[in-house]
């Protein structure tokens, strides 16, 4: 695989990342609760700005763990079972968000995530006061959506074993930066003076849209994945 392929698949796998909603969600609900209480737009860039770093650091460190779970196992190289394996995990997950990532009969922007927890970051995200808690709840935001994005991790990992050397760290900060990229935008907005009302309603009329292209992604994902590394290199070797 040429080095041109891995970042694009790597960038597409990051994007899939990047369309969750539960960061950005816990971020509006920061945020919202820190203008409510009248702080000052110094003090909501400083809790932003942490809070988005606790998510990439823990974003770099999930990946940076799965490239070294996947050398350990591939020490000789990735086999066409882990291939054909991670296609159908991120095919599966990817079916799984079309069906359950938001609670359907809802309305707003509630997630699939349980209700006691979905609750405890609630309180967690109105209680932040401090850049120290923000980033520690940024690093668990990130954690409580693992079970949907190891698809794209995994194929990451897997694809950031195949680049040389010299490109593989190039290929973990590549994929970090742009799974960052929902909560970059919001920070933004949010910083720049945009109504958090106006980006949760924005956000509740375009879930449906999100939700279909993050399944849609994944299963794009996965299938090129199973092509490209399986049925390309076992009808090369008939």
């Amino acid at each position: 695989m040429d080095i041109f392929s891995a970042f694009a698949i790597i960038g597409l796998a990051a994007l899939v990342h990047a369309s969750f909603q539960l960061s950005v969600s816990v971020l509006t609900l920061m945020s919202g609760h820190t203008i409510g209480t009248k702080k000052s737009r110094a003090k909501l860039f400083r809790l932003s700005a942490a809070y988005t770093s606790g998510a990439g650091i823990m974003s770099l460190l999930l990946l940076s763990l799965a490239v070294l779970v996947c050398l350990h196992i591939f020490p000789s190289g990735v086999t066409l079972g882990a291939w054909a394996l991670n296609s159908g995990v991120a095919l599966g997950i990817g079916v799984a968000i079309w069906l359950f990532y938001y609670r359907q009969r809802k309305k707003g922007t509630e997630l699939w995530i349980p209700r006691a927890f979905a609750d405890h970051l609630t309180e967690r995200s109105k209680a932040t006061k401090r850049s120290v808690e923000a980033f520690s709840l940024g690093l668990v935001t990130v954690i409580a959506e693992l079970i949907f994005i190891i698809p794209s991790l995994m194929l990451s990992a897997l694809i950031i074993l195949q680049l040389p050397n010299e490109w593989q760290l190039l290929g973990l900060a590549f994929y970090v930066l742009i799974s960052l990229m929902g909560l970059l935008i919001v920070w933004l907005l949010i910083g720049g003076g945009h109504s958090i009302s106006k980006i949760q309603k924005w956000r509740e009329s375009n879930k449906k849209f999100l939700q279909f292209a993050a399944g849609s992604a994944l299963i794009v994902l996965g299938f090129f994945i199973y092509v490209s590394q399986v049925v390309a290199v076992t009808t090369g070797a008939l």
